[in-house]
């Protein structure tokens, strides 16, 4: 085998001979996927676009996306409900893990891997292996999207962003002069800040965040400001069953229904609101304002019930695998069989957190105030720091033995 066969070089944009002309394009509508089709048209491609809405647009917004690439010219459009895919695959093991990346970032970019199982599934519906994404050369989604096809067979991945990269450092000026010589207008979209939204929530990114400086009064999506907020506060009950929220205030919904019926309550009090700077994958600092109502309520729901339910060593290790599953997650390692393993501990932890959790808030926080469950780990003969059915013997003779080593070492080294 030669050293080419085991590090082969950059494949061109171009189809080869007897390679199928067609490929599948994860599109948004935005100014770089929609470079992508004219682009990859013109390198001899068949361009089939798919559209993964996994709650970020309107019904306005889905019919303008669908619209763009009829407009564009591809070979076929797609669009997936990706609502029910995101909870299932995502959001029920991250409350199960119950913890952000570096302890802050509730991992809002994860409906990138939905996004490429619903190109895979067309890909494969067309007898193709060829995918291509609109990912810049310099940001963490690149890392995911790539490494997420590469785990899900033999396919071949194109960049067009990043082949133009190569050749032009201001890439989106480029990228809009390319569409308006071709006919296409670009929709004037003059904002401060880059934002992304999902079910799962919203971040925003450039102008003064990027300049380390605080944020400024555009810079907010879904979380209502101070003086916005209601003068009452708000209760709601979510029933957990197996560590999955299943009700919320006795009805019974879809997880994506009941995460999207969140975020608008909660987002109304300014809940789940964050200012987040962290180690991106490719080893810059990352700096973000994010919003996530919804999941910051559910996380806290579920953190009260599993607190009163599991052992006090659960309660200690599961942290420990929660953060591992969290750092493969946002690196791209999203089909490493350590992941299935990990997630594998998390479902076994949640076989007794069951029952339900009251949140209250009355603006920009919200607590757990509530639970109840059949699994709350309650001695029928203690209470702390009120009675107990042991003696004062007993009580002190553990602290003898517990303490042990420290008072020996104190006691020596005197």
């Amino acid at each position: 085998m030669s050293q080419a066969d085991v590090f082969p070089g950059p494949r061109s944009p171009v189809p080869g001979p007897g390679d199928s002309r067609d490929i599948v394009l994860a599109f948004s509508g935005g100014l770089d996927t929609s470079f992508c089709v004219p682009y990859l048209q013109e390198q001899g491609w068949r361009v089939h676009t798919v559209f993964a809405d996994t709650g970020g647009v309107s019904t306005e917004e889905r019919a303008t996306i669908e619209a763009r690439a009829a407009e564009l010219g591809v070979a076929s459009h797609v669009t997936i409900d990706g609502g029910p895919a995101l909870w299932a695959d995502f959001v029920k093991p991250f409350v199960w893990a119950g913890e952000g990346y570096q302890g802050q970032y509730p991992l809002l970019v994860s409906d990138r891997y939905l996004i490429v199982d619903a190109s895979l599934a067309r890909a494969r519906e067309l007898g193709t292996n060829a995918i291509a994404h609109g990912c810049t050369g310099m940001g963490n989604d690149q890392v995911r999207f790539d490494l997420a096809v590469k785990a899900s067979g033999e396919y071949r991945i194109v960049a067009p962003i990043r082949e133009i990269q190569k050749e032009h450092t201001q890439t989106r000026t480029y990228e809009q002069a390319y569409l308006e010589e071709r006919g296409f207008a670009v929709r004037s979209k003059q904002k401060a800040y880059t934002i992304n939204e999902n079910l799962l929530g919203l971040t925003m990114s450039g102008g003064e965040i990027d300049a380390w400086e605080a944020p400024g009064e555009g810079a907010r999506g879904w979380c209502a400001r101070r003086e916005q907020w209601p003068s009452e506060p708000m209760e709601a009950t979510l029933r957990f069953e197996q560590g999955e929220a299943v009700a919320l205030d006795g009805n019974e919904l879809p997880g994506e229904k009941l995460l999207a019926k969140l975020n608008v309550m909660f987002a109304q009090y300014g809940v789940g609101r964050g200012l987040y700077t962290g180690d991106t994958t490719i080893g810059l600092k990352g700096r973000i304002v994010f919003e996530a109502p919804g999941l910051t309520a559910l996380l806290t729901a579920h953190r009260a019930l599993e607190e009163a339910v599991l052992s006090k060593l659960q309660n200690r290790f599961k942290p420990e695998v929660a953060r591992k599953w969290v750092e493969l997650v946002y690196e791209g390692f999203y089909h490493d069989p350590l992941k299935a393993d990990l997630e594998a501990f998390l479902a076994a932890s949640q076989q007794k957190v069951n029952g339900e959790v009251t949140l209250r808030t009355n603006g920009g926080r919200v607590d757990a105030i509530a639970v109840r469950s059949p699994h709350i780990l309650n001695s029928k003969g203690a209470t702390y720091a009120q009675s107990a059915d042991w003696g004062v013997d007993e009580a002190e003779g553990f602290i003898k033995l517990f303490g042990m080593s420290s008072t020996l070492w104190a006691q020596v080294n005197r």
